[in-house]
């Protein structure tokens, strides 16, 4: 396996592999790795020098609108250090990698890269605690993993933008415990993929004359299996975001500053955009209910199982005779 591996990861990545899927067990607040020096230098330096340049039209968030983050889905289409990562990718050697990596047995490869590929995040972007959606929206494979990639040579932590894992983001920001790791260029944060891996970042707050050179730049992969261990599914959902608290600064009494202001501006617009999505997600569900019920097929079963039933009570009442 490391034969066929070692042209893209590290030697170091791969002289660790053993010792991986217990540090993945025991990490807090959930399943997670972080390995510095992941890729092979010189191929991590490929994808970054072939990252693809930002797009609006592939900055488009959930609600419509042109965001700060830019994806690129179509990870074989950037360029050819791109092409030989999605050939990495869908190897049987690094899906059987990641499995020992995490102790999860029989990953899939995405081809879709639905939600996945090249991520770019700019100044002002952030990402709400949220859970992500677990089943897939083709093949309804199950969720497991999310592996990432960063690809930035100069971070600072009061940058913001660091990954942040949370134990809770519905608790008093006293009872949620938070693990952040910095996004820093090679470093791979891979990380179970379930109802309580509430994960999100905050909000990259660039200094001047750094606001249009520098941008979180990552490239994310997302693994399934077609079945999961029962007590991690609950039922299917899609993604799920926690808006963050008030700043702790702002209490009863005190007068605001603009930028005060302008942060619950932000947050209370953040909440209506997350319900929107909810209201949208819910008419979607109710029309697909209203074509069910609709249906020839649906009238004509549920006149079947009505004189099902009927028969069923005639031959208990004969019985009672």
């Amino acid at each position: 396996m490391a034969a066929a591996l070692k042209d893209f990861l590290s030697s170091s990545t791969l002289d660790t592999t053993p010792s991986l899927a217990a540090k993945f067990e025991s990490a807090a607040p959930f399943s997670h790795l972080v390995v510095d020096n992941f890729f092979d230098p010189d191929f991590c330096q490929s994808l970054l020098d072939e990252f693809p340049v930002f797009d609006d039209e592939k900055a488009r968030n959930e609600n419509g609108t042109i965001g700060r983050k830019a994806v690129y889905t179509e990870l074989r289409d950037i360029g050819n250090q791109y092409q030989k990562l999605d050939e990495m990718i869908r190897s049987e050697a690094f899906l059987q990698w990641v499995s020992q990596a995490t102790g999860i047995p029989d990953l899939i490869y995405d081809p879709d890269y639905f939600g996945g590929g090249t991520h770019e995040n700019c100044h002002g972007q952030d990402l709400d605690p949220h859970v992500d959606f677990n089943r897939h929206p083709v093949t309804n494979y199950h969720r497991r993993l999310n592996l990432i990639v960063y690809l930035n040579k100069e971070w600072q932590d009061d940058w913001g933008g660091l990954i942040e894992f949370h134990q809770d983001p519905r608790k008093p920001p006293e009872e949620n415990k938070i693990t952040k790791v910095a996004p820093l260029f090679n470093r791979c944060v891979i990380f179970a993929t379930h109802d309580h891996s509430w994960h999100g970042f905050e909000r990259i707050n660039l200094p001047d004359g750094d606001q249009d050179s520098h941008s979180r730049k990552s490239i994310a992969l997302y693994f399934y299996s077609k079945t999961r261990p029962a007590h991690e599914y609950k039922g299917r959902h899609s993604t799920i975001y926690v808006e963050r608290p008030l700043p702790e600064h702002i209490q009863p009494g005190q007068v605001l500053s603009d930028e005060d202001y302008q942060r619950i501006q932000v947050l209370l617009a953040r909440r209506d955009q997350h319900l929107q999505r909810l209201y949208r997600d819910n008419h979607r569900l109710q029309d697909m209910l209203d074509k069910l019920t609709n249906h020839k097929a649906f009238w004509l079963a549920r006149k079947t199982l009505n004189f099902a039933s009927k028969v069923k009570r005639t031959v208990l009442g004969s019985e009672k005779v």
